[in-house]
């Protein structure tokens, strides 16, 4: 009876193959999430949407300002969360939500970022744990999957940066 796979052998080595390829993709590449909360409206819906990121931004190796990031939640081991980068090392931050608390404003130390979310009330973020240690950034979000309708070309569609460039003169 002639083999299916080969050698039992060659099947487990390809097998074994496998496994590393798919590791090396899903810790270097690109890998898929599920997000969920209200922390990221209206950027990401409160439940029901999928995220791609890109771990090639991993520890903040080419995050900008407006990125969305998926990154290790310091107060909560094991768990991730997805924010907006608001502030790079160097950066001046506004320490509370804009009309709430004071005024005061903190320079967003060396190897740090200033992370919130998009729905301010909603959101835990630096403003409670402080600024974000770039070593716990996972990656870049670049796409969200939302499956709606049958057609999987509308299923996806490009995170872009929601901030936008202050005007040099203001609008009269």
């Amino acid at each position: 009876m002639p083999a299916l796979l080969g050698h039992p052998f060659r099947a487990l080595v390809y097998a074994g193959k496998a496994l590393a390829l798919g590791h090396m993709c899903a810790t270097y590449m690109y890998s898929a999430g599920y997000g969920w909360g209200p922390s990221m409206l209206p950027t990401f819906l409160v439940r029901d949407e999928w995220f791609v990121s890109d771990r090639s931004y991993r520890r903040g190796r080419g995050v900008r300002v407006g990125d969305c990031v998926v990154y290790s939640i310091p107060v909560e081991p094991g768990e991730e969360g997805i924010k907006r980068v608001l502030g790079l090392p160097g950066d001046y931050v506004l320490l509370n939500s804009p009309g709430v608390g004071s005024g005061n404003m903190i320079q967003v130390p060396k190897g740090h970022c200033y992370v919130v979310g998009d729905n301010l009330p909603w959101s835990r973020d630096s403003r409670d744990f402080g600024p974000l240690p770039m070593g716990l950034i996972k990656g870049k979000v670049v796409v969200k999957v939302s499956v709606d309708g049958w057609s999987p070309f509308n299923w996806f569609s490009r995170v872009e940066s929601g901030l936008h460039p202050a005007l040099d003169s203001p609008r009269t």
